[in-house]
Order: structure tokens, then C-alpha cells, then sequence
């Protein structure tokens, strides 16, 4: 039988365990995977004599890096069969939420969006180097690539994030006033004042995993489509409530105290008109929600 490690190696390892879960979600969009690649991590880590270890922080996060990358491919198949816009899964990020934690303020649902589109190699990178702050001759210690190699690849993810998100974040205040004016437009049914504030372009992205009545098989554009579906969707019966979701001011719509979607606004640079929204009503992406929480309970 094997002995269970000692009591600093665990200490250590639970230290450093809200960093490795932040890297890992970020780089793979999901709590499962990110929870099985902290469990191969622990593994590892236990395997060690963890006493020769000098830097403990840069070897966990180097092994947890590449456990990521290791179920990129497994995860990315997954995501050829889903069913409908793939979106990540939310997790809830202000002062009510419970482990685990992302860093909220820079891995917004939108951003996560644009990081699938980036190849395994090229987000690792990114969120190492952008999100996370690590230098490029750390990173490439980490990868086991060179230096120049890395910042070649850094430089590559980073012009094409820029190049499909160039607006700048807006604040939280604006970005709440704007969310709830949005949700007591959609559920007072008042179409004109929903139109007015979403741009002409705007997409909506319905994430069902086709286990969901709100779930669509194809993203929804145009300013007409997606203010009629909005309004013909928000129905009564349900409670509306105000959360932080990935460190954006959100709404989470609950039903007996079940959680039914999160929805998720993007606004434009100057915070006047909604560009994306997405919703996620897949309930196997929905276990980190609780209806527990200060949040100001929204129209319903």
C-alpha cells in the first residue's frame, strides 16, 4: 500500500493549488479537466522525494502545464461532437465564491472564447506570459523550447487575441448598470429599449450542450434575431440574480434554487452597446453555481 505523503508536501502542494487551478482552467476552459490534471499533478508531486525539489512553485506549475497540454487532444474531440457553440464553463469569481478561484479580472468568458481559437501550444503560452506574468526564458523552461522559439510563439497568440478583441475592458459599474438594464428590458418584454442597446452585429451564443431548452444548435446574429429570441425566452416562474461570473458582472437565473443559465453581456469600448452575449444552460457546466450568495436578486 502506498504511504501517504508527508504532512509539508501536502501543504505545500495545497499552497499552491488556487494558482494551479487558475493556469490549468484558463488554458483548458473546464472544472473536470482542470481537476483531473491537479490530481495527476498531486501525483506527481507525491512521487518526488519533495525535499530536493528547490523550487517547488516552478516544478508543480511546469508539471501541471503540461498535464494541460497533454489533454488538449482528448478535450479538443470532445468539442468536435458537441452539440451546438461551444462555451467555457463559468465560474463565479466575487467575494461569495468558493474555491476554486480564477483570476477573474483577465480570463473573461469573452476571452476564453477567443483562447480556443488559439492552437494548445499558442494559449499555453499566452496565459503563461499574459495572464500570469511568467518571462519567456520561464515559460520555455516549462515546454522544454527555447527561448526565441517561445517568443515567437507568445508574439503570434498575442497579435491574434488583439486582432479579434482590440476594445478595451469596461468598467464593472458601467458593465452592471448595462446588464441589468438589459435584463429588465428582456423580461419586461419592452423589444424597442432591448434593441436600442445592442449593436447591429451583435451575436448571441447559446451553449445547450443539447440538454437544454434555451441551448441552440448555431450561434444567433443580427440585432433583430437576437432581441426577439431574448425577449421570447425570459420567461416568469424563475429568479434572476447578479453575479460575478470570470470576473465579469453577470446574470445567473436559477429555479428552485437550481441554477437554469449564466449569461454573460460583452460590451463595446465605450459600454453603450451589447457586441456578444453568451449563455450557458448546459447543466453539466453549471455544478460551481449555488444559489447562495449577496447578489441582488434581479426581475423575474
Amino acid at each position: 500500500m502506498r504511504e501517504s505523503p508527508p504532512a509539508d508536501a501536502s501543504e505545500v502542494f495545497a499552497g499552491h493549488r488556487e494558482l494551479l487551478f487558475s493556469i490549468v482552467y484558463t488554458m483548458l476552459g473546464t472544472v473536470g479537466d482542470t481537476e483531473d490534471v491537479l490530481q495527476e499533478t498531486w501525483l506527481a508531486w507525491t512521487a518526488r522525494d519533495v525535499a530536493g525539489i528547490d523550487n517547488p512553485r516552478a516544478y508543480l506549475v511546469r508539471v501541471a502545464v503540461n498535464q494541460a497540454l497533454a489533454h488538449q487532444s482528448a478535450l479538443r474531440r470532445r468539442k468536435e461532437t458537441y452539440l451546438g457553440p461551444w462555451l467555457p464553463e463559468p465560474l463565479v469569481t466575487g467575494p461569495d465564491a468558493a474555491e476554486p478561484a480564477v483570476r477573474g479580472e483577465s480570463v473573461s468568458i469573452a476571452l476564453l472564447v477567443i483562447l480556443e481559437t488559439l492552437t494548445p501550444l499558442e494559449r499555453a503560452v499566452f496565459v503563461l506570459h499574459e495572464v500570469f506574468a511568467y518571462q519567456h526564458t520561464e515559460i520555455a523552461d516549462m515546454l522544454d523550447r527555447s527561448p526565441a522559439a517561445i517568443r515567437q510563439v507568445a508574439h503570434r497568440a498575442r497579435e491574434h487575441v488583439q486582432a479579434r478583441r482590440p476594445r478595451a475592458r469596461v468598467d464593472r459599474r458601467t458593465h452592471r448598470e448595462v446588464t441589468e438594464r438589459f435584463i429588465e428590458a428582456a423580461f419586461g418584454g419592452d423589444l424597442p429599449a432591448l434593441m436600442e442597446m445592442l449593436a447591429p452585429d451583435v451575436v448571441l451564443w447559446p451553449d445547450g450542450g443539447g440538454k437544454s431548452a434555451a441551448g441552440g444548435p448555431r450561434p444567433i446574429r443580427g440585432r433583430d434575431n437576437v432581441a426577439r429570441v431574448v425577449v421570447a425566452n425570459a420567461r416568469g416562474g424563475v429568479d434572476v440574480r447578479y453575479r460575478q461570473v470570470n470576473g465579469d458582472p453577470s446574470v445567473v437565473v436559477f429555479e428552485e434554487d437550481a441554477p437554469l443559465a449564466v449569461m454573460v453581456l460583452d460590451l463595446d469600448a465605450g459600454g453603450e452597446q451589447v457586441c456578444d452575449i453568451y449563455v450557458v444552460s448546459n447543466p453539466d457546466k453549471l455544478g460551481t453555481i449555488s444559489g447562495d450568495g449577496a447578489e441582488t436578486p434581479g426581475p423575474a
